[in-house]
């Protein structure tokens, strides 16, 4: 898995528009697009304007709504033409996405309110892989996209869904569109854009399970960091994220989160769940900060942030975090986020509470 980009999107398209340009000469009104209630025709517009409006929210910097247009054909294009709109509304959205810069989020409704490049570009090639299979099995074409395209969609999109034996078959199975052995079938479903915090001096990045990959190997993540990189224990909390998603049950929201400085967009450090709730709504909390920024108050402010965030949820009524006896920063990190001492775990920790 890769994280994703401008270069998916342009792939994305061109794999749809060879496959459609075989049935040209059909008619695309008559010809229902496979499992949803669309024909052939209204599902390719549908795509075109999908794609354009992730771009012109990217580009314009959208907050609380879509930009206020909507695509419109002339009258009278054909398929070729429709093919046409097809690729360069792709373009576009690979524009927007390639001259972002990363810390750019806009408007986009789920599950969080906003999405960053790597959103965009993923629900782009979402749309587009899966309507051209709808499209593809209403004509009775073959369509199979790259592994490597579904697997990036999977784990931007659908942090949630255990990966399966084959990316392609799996996220047909995570959209309502086909069986995968063992699994119960689909009949509703969401995708999820990665949660972002901000405080008055850092934003909180949800990592993605790419992300996370490429941080439990030894990489930066994708961000750019702050003397020698991460810590190690922002890497042994994604190795416990991506472990999460392997085995199905990371919950998106209770990620790690990536401490970037606002100033300058230099990460920091990292904070984070150590899994879901359990079923007392108790969750366990991590933090770490890089060397050279260390009794700068990064850590409490990122810690009372997130701890706001969680306790205002149905599902936790408290946060749990163990700090070593010998680590009095850290305890003082604790204690100035509001946690309280919780006794003594063993000769070597202490364990300390916050409740809603």
């Amino acid at each position: 898995m890769r994280a994703m980009s401008g270069e998916h999107v342009t792939e994305a398209v061109a794999g749809c528009l060879a496959v459609l340009r075989a049935a040209t000469d059909r008619d695309w009104r008559s010809v229902r697009a496979g499992r949803v209630e669309w024909d052939c025709h209204t599902t390719a517009v549908h795509v075109a304007d999908d794609l354009v409006a992730y771009a012109a929210n990217l580009a314009g910097r959208a907050q609380g709504a879509y930009i206020p247009f909507e695509l419109k054909l002339d009258e009278g294009t054909d398929n070729a033409g429709l093919l046409q709109v097809l690729e360069t509304t792709g373009a576009l959205l690979a524009a927007a996405v390639v001259t972002a810069p990363p810390d750019v989020r806009a408007f986009h409704p789920y599950p969080f309110r906003d999405a960053d490049r790597e959103g965009f570009a993923a629900m782009g090639v979402a749309e587009v892989l899966l309507h051209t299979h709808d499209m593809a099995e209403g004509l009775g074409l073959r369509y199979e996209p790259s592994a490597e395209l579904a697997e990036s969609v999977l784990a931007t999109l659908f942090p949630h869904v255990q990966p399966g034996p084959r990316p392609w078959p799996t996220l047909l199975w995570a959209t309502g569109r086909g069986e995968l052995p063992g699994r119960a079938p689909v009949t509703e479903w969401r995708w999820y854009n990665n949660l972002v915090l901000s405080t008055e001096r850092l934003t909180l990045t949800g990592v993605r399970p790419a992300a996370a990959r490429d941080l439990a190997l030894g990489g930066d993540g994708g961000f750019d960091w702050i003397g020698d990189g991460p810590e190690e224990g922002t890497r042994d909390a994604a190795r416990m994220l991506l472990k999460a998603y392997e085995a199905g049950v990371h919950r998106p929201e209770f990620t790690s989160f990536t401490l970037v400085r606002t100033e300058d967009g230099r990460a920091v450090g990292a904070l984070g769940f150590h899994g879901a709730p359990d079923e007392d709504g108790r969750v366990e909390i991590g933090y770490n900060l890089v060397e050279e920024v260390r009794g700068q108050g990064y850590a409490t402010e990122a810690l009372r942030a997130l701890s706001r965030w969680a306790l205002a949820r149905d599902d936790v009524r408290t946060l749990y975090a163990r700090a070593q006896k010998a680590n009095t920063a850290s305890q003082g990190v604790l204690t100035r986020a509001g946690f309280e001492p919780a006794g003594a775990i063993d000769d070597r920790l202490l364990a300390y509470e916050l409740h809603a």
